[in-house]
């Protein structure tokens, strides 16, 4: 934990303020202990973190931006066609439960990444460019600089529920979107309704447009599923829980 996020007799920064403005990425993310998994939390709402020591504390910048990787099950192999499962349900249960809900709270995105077949791998087809994709992306943070620049904060990440109140109009039609959502949802916190407001502020901000619509939340809230979704055995026995299989 203290490599993670710092500490030592001299408090030392770890690896979230060594990534400040930068990109963190924690491969395997189950794997680490649950208390360093857990001193995350704070940092991804603060973008700081603070060290106390008898004679001192300090405080660290750390606006980080995580990316991590998970597989579905102890094996990784839940849920692929190619393989079976040979997982209990119980290993699987205690696997995903490594990842409390309030950590998965304040991840913005979580999407299944599936096996990529031959084909795709081979294929001679060009996607997008990088530069096509960094030219929209810059076009939408200057958006959000221009937007939030009398609030003191520069991209969507930085605003603070008060500002996202202010910032983030939905039309009616988006309001009663969110709200068949948070109804349809059981296991949706305040937190997560917050996230999925402000990335469909974020979809809109890379499509140009102003008001957030429906179609904005309803492709935020497919962007977050693992907190929400039941659990699946390899028997395909549904067993109801706070992680998704896909």
């Amino acid at each position: 934990m203290a490599a993670l996020v710092g500490g030592g007799p001299s408090p030392r920064p770890g690896e979230i303020s060594l990534a400040h403005r930068g990109v963190l990425f924690l491969d395997e993310m189950p794997e680490f202990g649950r208390a360093a998994l857990e001193s995350l939390r704070q940092p991804l709402e603060d973008r700081m973190v603070r060290i106390g020591r008898a004679r001192e504390s300090v405080r660290m910048p750390a606006a980080f931006l995580l990316v991590a990787s998970a597989n579905p099950c102890p094996c990784g192999w839940l849920g692929c066609e190619e393989r079976s499962c040979n997982c209990a349900m119980g290993a699987i249960e205690r696997y995903r439960a490594r990842l409390s809900g309030p950590l998965l709270d304040r991840i913005d995105l979580q999407v299944r990444v599936g096996a990529v077949g031959l084909a795709d791998m081979r294929t001679s087809v060009d996607g997008e460019t990088s530069a096509a994709i960094g030219a929209r992306v810059e076009a939408a943070r200057a958006r959000q600089a221009q937007r939030l620049a009398a609030y003191g904060a520069r991209t969507n990440a930085e605003m603070r529920p008060g500002v996202a109140r202010e910032t983030c109009r939905l039309t009616e039609a988006a309001e009663r979107a969110l709200a068949r959502l948070f109804a349809r949802r059981a296991g949706m916190s305040a937190r997560g309704l917050e996230r999925i407001v402000r990335v469909a502020r974020t979809i809109c901000d890379l499509e140009g447009v102003d008001d957030i619509g429906p179609g904005a939340i309803h492709e935020a809230a497919a962007y977050r599923t693992l907190d929400t979704d039941p659990l699946v055995d390899p028997r395909g026995v549904i067993a109801q829980g706070p992680f998704a299989t896909v």
